[in-house]
C-alpha cells in the first residue's frame, strides 16, 4: 500500500484529501504546517507529497527544497491557490507536478496514479471482497486493516484470489507455492488454509473448501 503525506492547513481541504485517498486505497497521513511536515516525512516516509504552498511556519517551497536536498525519489505534487506562471516554475523547481484549487478529486488522483507510474511504482492491488491484496509489497488488508501474513499464506492467498471463482486444486497449490507435487504433502496445503483462515478471520468464509479437489475463493456480495 503506497503512503501519501498530505501538507495542508486548511482543515477542509486536508479532510477530503484523507477520506478520498484513503478510500482509494493508500495510507495516508495529514500534516497541518511546514514543521510538522518535515517531521512527519522522516517517520512516514511517504511515497508522494500532496504539498500546499501557503503553510503556517514554513512554505511549500521551503519544504519541498528541504526535503529534495536528501530525497530526489519521493514524489511531490504542489497545491495552491496561486495559478500564476512565476509560482508554477518555483514550484516545478524541486516538485513532479502543480495542480492549482479548486480542483477535482478525480484529477488528483490520476496525477498520483501518473506519478507512480513515472517512479517506477505501479498501485498493483487483487481485491476479493473485503480483501485487499498488494503483490509487489507484499501486503495484506481486510477491511482496511493490516493482516501479517508469513510468506506460504500470502502465495497461497495470492494464488487463490488470482483465481477467484475457480477451483484450485491442492496439487496446484503445491506446485505453485512449494514448487512440487508430492500426494504425501496434501495435508500441509490444508495446514496452511487453516492458518489463513484464522488471521482472515470474518472474510475466511471467502475461502471455500471442495471436497476432495481443492479450494475456492468467492467474491462474496457485501451485505447491508
Amino acid at each position: 500500500m503506497y503512503r501519501i503525506l498530505v501538507v495542508e492547513d486548511d482543515r477542509s481541504i486536508s479532510r477530503l484529501l484523507e477520506l478520498e485517498l484513503t478510500h482509494a486505497g493508500y495510507q495516508v497521513k495529514v500534516a497541518k504546517d511546514g514543521d510538522e511536515a518535515l517531521n512527519f516525512y522522516e517517520n512516514f516516509k511517504p511515497d508522494v507529497i500532496l504539498l500546499d504552498i501557503m503553510l503556517p511556519v514554513r512554505d511549500g517551497f521551503e519544504v519541498a527544497q528541504a526535503i529534495r536536498e536528501f530525497d530526489k525519489d519521493v514524489g511531490i505534487i504542489m497545491l495552491t491557490a496561486r495559478g500564476e506562471l512565476e509560482s508554477k516554475v518555483k514550484g516545478l523547481k524541486n516538485s513532479d507536478d502543480y495542480v492549482v484549487k479548486p480542483f477535482e478529486i478525480e484529477e488528483i488522483l490520476a496525477r498520483i496514479d501518473s506519478l507512480l507510474r513515472r517512479l517506477g511504482k505501479t498501485k498493483e492491488l487483487i481485491k476479493v471482497g473485503d480483501i485487499e491484496i498488494y503483490p509487489k509489497t507484499m501486503e495484506v488488508f481486510v477491511k482496511k486493516k493490516n493482516v501479517h501474513l508469513s510468506l506460504t499464506e500470502f502465495n497461497i492467498l495470492k494464488l487463490l484470489a488470482i483465481n477467484k471463482n475457480l477451483v484450485v486444486s491442492k496439487e496446484k497449490i503445491l506446485e505453485e507455492v512449494w514448487g512440487y507435487y508430492d500426494e504425501e504433502n496434501n495435508n500441509l496445503v490444508e495446514v496452511y488454509i487453516n492458518y489463513l483462515r484464522k488471521k482472515l478471520k470474518d472474510s475466511s468464509q471467502n475461502i471455500e473448501t471442495v471436497r476432495g479437489v481443492g479450494y475456492i475463493v468467492r467474491e462474496k456480495e457485501n451485505k447491508t
